[in-house]
């Protein structure tokens, strides 16, 4: 037995697309925090009294929640084309892989400027949709509640198995060393030879390594059952998620995890992520002021890979010594402010672009390679 498609018309999500938005203004601001992965042992030559506080604020809300809301939607926005082809009667198996490769290739081109991409990992991970979309809902939910447990962590927890980290600092230390010193050149290269090496072992060693995989399929899911629109008994479940999300948080947020931190961590930073969803769900189909403040920063997540590439590309230039140097300039509490403008330059030329287009342009592009005629093997069905 295999899923197949309801037959529903999948209209725009437009919550999705203010989530979106708040994802990718998320990560450019946690970005900004990190000074764009430059962690300097160098002196701070500009700093506040209230960095520490405000850097772990920052790290609270957004730290592995946001690329995780990011994953979420892009589960969700592989079933919205997998669905409307499928109402076609068309199989978009081949097609996906196609789309996944260009997404790769994107993921090239970012990597030059900001070691930390996630597109390439996201390309690798979104293949292994492919298969799980076939499945019924029922064996769905057993892989998402498998995933979202850390059975890896698990597992080394339970068996006293160490994971060997070495490698990961390894590069890490080498890698900042460039940001510090080197030339945009002798970055870009060193970005490309060891940036998806870095960040796969980064995504073991941070616990998001089946998070991620968990929260693709978990959107794709919550796209099954179109819990993103405001049908049927949704803010009901909705509500569910946030009530029992809040209190898995403020139980959490009190206990010591101690030498259970490797595995609960990332538990803890999932429920922070599905309390965040669930709010912002249930109060945008609750409340038109919500709506009209939130609305704008749909605009923002429309362009989210635009907007995604163009924060690697202005922040890498600001905080790496081959530009302004900022990552031994400023402290915690200006970096926000600097990844705020960010954010703020990059909403007016969405608003400057949606003017006169209907897509950002990456996006466009990526949709128009996606359908160009391509080989029978790809295409499927």
């Amino acid at each position: 037995m295999t899923y197949t498609t309801r037959n529903l018309p999948n209209t725009r999500i437009h919550v999705a697309d203010a989530l979106r938005g708040i994802a990718v203004a998320g990560i450019i601001l946690y970005h900004s925090v990190e000074h764009f992965d430059i962690f300097t042992k160098d002196p701070i030559l500009h700093t506040l009294s209230c960095d520490q506080t405000v850097g772990e604020v920052m790290a609270w809300l957004l730290s592995g929640k946001m690329y995780g809301v990011f994953a979420m939607l892009f589960g969700l926005s592989f079933f919205i084309m997998n669905d409307n082809q499928q109402q076609k009667h068309r199989s978009f198996s081949g097609r996906f892989a196609w789309r996944m490769c260009l997404l790769f290739c994107f993921g090239l081109i970012n990597v030059a400027f900001y070691d930390g991409d996630i597109l390439m990992l996201y390309a690798v991970y979104g293949l292994l949709l492919i298969p799980i979309s076939y499945l019924p809902s029922k064996a769905v939910w057993c892989i998402i509640a498998l995933l979202a447990i850390q059975p890896v962590e698990l597992f080394c927890l339970l068996t006293g198995t160490a994971i060997d980290h070495s490698r990961l600092f390894e590069i890490y230390n080498h890698t900042i060393a460039l940001h510090e010193d080197g030339t945009f050149w002798e970055n870009a290269a060193n970005n490309l030879r060891y940036g998806f090496e870095l960040n796969l072992r980064f995504n073991v060693f941070s616990g998001r390594l089946t998070q991620l995989l968990c929260l693709f399929i978990l959107g794709m899911q919550l796209g099954r059952h179109r819990l993103f629109y405001d049908e049927g008994r949704n803010l009901h479940i909705w509500h569910l998620v946030l009530l029992t999300s809040s209190v898995a948080v403020i139980v959490m947020s009190l206990v010591n995890f101690g030498e259970l931190s490797m595995w609960l961590s990332p538990v803890y930073n999932l429920f922070i992520l599905l309390m965040t969803v669930s709010a912002v769900v249930s109060a945008w189909y609750a409340f038109t002021a919500v709506r009209r403040v939130l609305r704008p920063l749909g605009i923002f997540g429309r362009m989210s890979l635009t907007n995604y590439l163009l924060q690697s590309v202005i922040g890498s230039f600001i905080f790496c010594g081959y530009g302004l140097a900022y990552y031994y300039k400023v402290g915690t509490t200006y970096a926000v402010l600097i990844g705020l403008a960010m954010v703020i330059v990059q909403y007016a030329f969405c608003r400057y672009w949606f003017r006169n287009h209907q897509r950002g342009p990456l996006e466009g592009l990526w949709k128009r390679l996606t359908w160009i005629s391509l080989p029978a093997v790809f295409r499927g069905g």
